[in-house]
């Protein structure tokens, strides 16, 4: 295993995940750099969420070594690398609460909580907040409840919330899963501009379909099974030959300038 770069923010090498004697994956190795905008793709069962689940440090690895922002999973303060990392996910989504104010639910991720309470916040987070809700578009949505939201609404809240603290790292979680064709072009073009900003973080972003992949991405890791089928830049990664690898079926891929569709062959 070579030496860490001090730009290397996630590195899996030779990573297996068992549970209950099933490998979730299988002798994953991968490596992703602060400028690098990545994009996982699998069938359901790939072990896709599994991953990003060692790269936030909420899973430990049964075989192999995990680093996330040059700590040792296992061996670090995993509160403190948390603190680092931005996330989103289903289970995360599933524990705001309905009546929380959406300004508020930005807010809270500088605490680590879901639901205000007692916590106090200083005049520099509440305008963060509401730069980031307007940087995804729902700023006029900040003084409502989250329950009252559309799909897309939520998603891109939740996105604000995951760059509240300022990440080092942007982990998403099927972020389109659930929208409609508007929502989900509003949601990819949001994500491009993100991924096009130099300040941003490295980020992740785990989904089904290659029309989700937003301009800007750089790299591709293909999954099945548990396995890396491919990885590599987008354009040598995102190919017919490997996503009917990936998804067991012949596949076509057409490209559109930055975009891509996938059909049955």
């Amino acid at each position: 295993m070579s030496p860490l770069s001090p730009d290397v923010v996630i590195d899996l090498h030779r990573v297996g995940v068992q549970r209950s004697g099933n490998p979730l994956l299988k002798d994953v190795t991968w490596r992703v750099t602060a400028d690098e905008r990545w994009v996982v793709l699998g069938p359901n069962g790939a072990g896709k969420t599994t991953l990003l689940n060692l790269a936030s440090g909420r899973l430990h690895p049964t075989t192999g070594v995990v680093h996330a922002l040059g700590e040792r999973i296992g061996r670090t303060d995993l509160a403190e690398l948390r603190t680092r990392i931005g996330v989103t996910t289903a289970a995360l989504a599933e524990r705001i609460p309905a009546e929380e104010r959406v300004r508020d639910v930005v807010l809270t991720a500088a605490w680590s909580v879901v639901g205000r309470w007692r916590e106090q916040y200083d005049a520099m987070d509440e305008a963060r907040a509401v730069a980031l809700l307007d940087q995804l578009g729902v700023a006029g949505l900040a003084e409502r409840t989250y329950g009252t939201l559309s799909e897309g609404e939520r998603k891109r809240t939740q996105i604000a919330r995951a760059l509240m603290t300022d990440p080092e790292l942007l982990l998403l979680d099927e972020p389109a899963a659930g929208l409609d064709l508007g929502g989900r072009e509003d949601l990819v073009a949001r994500l491009a501009e993100l991924a096009h900003d130099d300040e941003a973080p490295a980020m992740v972003l785990v989904t089904h379909h290659v029309e989700e992949i937003p301009p800007g991405f750089t790299h591709a890791l293909l999954l099945r099974e548990g396995g890396v089928v491919a990885q590599g830049p987008v354009a040598e990664t995102i190919t017919g030959e490997y996503l009917s690898k990936t998804f067991g079926l012949p596949l076509v891929v057409d490209r559109a300038g930055d975009r891509f569709a996938a059909r049955a062959a």
